[in-house]
């Protein structure tokens, strides 16, 4: 008996020392069904340092998708992929994360309402679960936080330290024009992380759409330039998922209302 509790008390003080007081817990819990299947110690130690592991990973994914800045917290599992079948396997192949180790870019582009958001979080949460810090923001909110940089002379450290992120989100790309300085500060966004760490975009616009948000051509030609080079495109097609069983067919259209004009 005495035995027993010492040892206890040195797992909980071995667990603490090590930062890692699930072990405890775990060590106890297995204990019993070690003996009766004749685990040998090595099995036993492994299931318990295992366990340990698997819980530090989820506790560090929650905390990154946390720390992420989504609107909401959206999963791959939870998409609709019978309203958009056409990028059922791509997504797919983005969801085990290798498009990170490449630096590579995805850009999603399609009407409102047709999920893009939600693809580009739920790969971002995976991104997150597979140790990933990932930052969540739309286009207006990331000029907004650049030019706050730039006017108090931080811009180059803001950008160095994004860099440190293995995934940008930028969200609504195409939804508010933008002023120049707005654009070049921007573009200076896409340019540090070129080949350097990904991006996921996503529009209701196509890329011959961007010139009039930029507010320059040459601007925009060389930001989908870089983007694009290491990068997955894909259309969302169809009508907004929100307007499902409202009497609604389709919101009025980018190419509609040029014509219009």
């Amino acid at each position: 008996m005495n035995d027993s509790t010492d040892t206890l008390k040195q797992l909980r003080y071995l667990a603490a020392a090590l930062k890692a007081p699930r072990i405890t817990e775990t060590a106890g819990r297995l204990a019993e069904q070690a003996r009766d299947a004749n685990w040998t110690h090595e099995d036993y130690l492994a299931a318990v340092l295992e366990r340990e592991v698997s819980a530090r990973n989820a506790s560090g994914a929650r905390l990154r998708i946390r720390a992420a800045g989504f609107p909401a917290v959206k999963t791959l599992e939870d998409f609709d992929f019978d309203a958009q079948p056409a990028i059922r396997q791509q997504i797919a192949a983005l969801g085990s994360g290798a498009f990170l180790t490449e630096a590579r870019n995805i850009v999603l582009l399609g009407p409102p309402g047709t999920g893009k958001t939600h693809v580009a979080t739920g790969l971002a949460v995976k991104a997150c679960q597979t140790g990933h810090r990932v930052l969540f923001a739309t286009a207006t909110d990331w000029v907004t936080r650049l030019t706050d940089a730039h006017r108090h002379g931080r811009l180059p450290h803001e950008l160095t330290r994004l860099r440190r992120y293995g995934l940008i989100i930028v969200d609504e790309v195409g939804y508010l024009p933008f002023e120049q300085d707005a654009a070049n500060l921007f573009f200076q966004l896409v340019s540090s992380r070129y080949e350097h760490a990904s991006l996921i975009l996503t529009s209701n616009l196509p890329f011959s759409g961007w010139g009039t948000v930029f507010g320059d051509q040459a601007v925009a030609a060389a930001m989908i330039d870089r983007i694009v080079h290491h990068a997955d495109v894909l259309t969302l097609k169809g009508a907004s998922y929100r307007l499902r069983g409202r009497g609604i067919d389709s919101l009025p259209s980018i190419k509609t209302q040029n014509q219009a004009d």
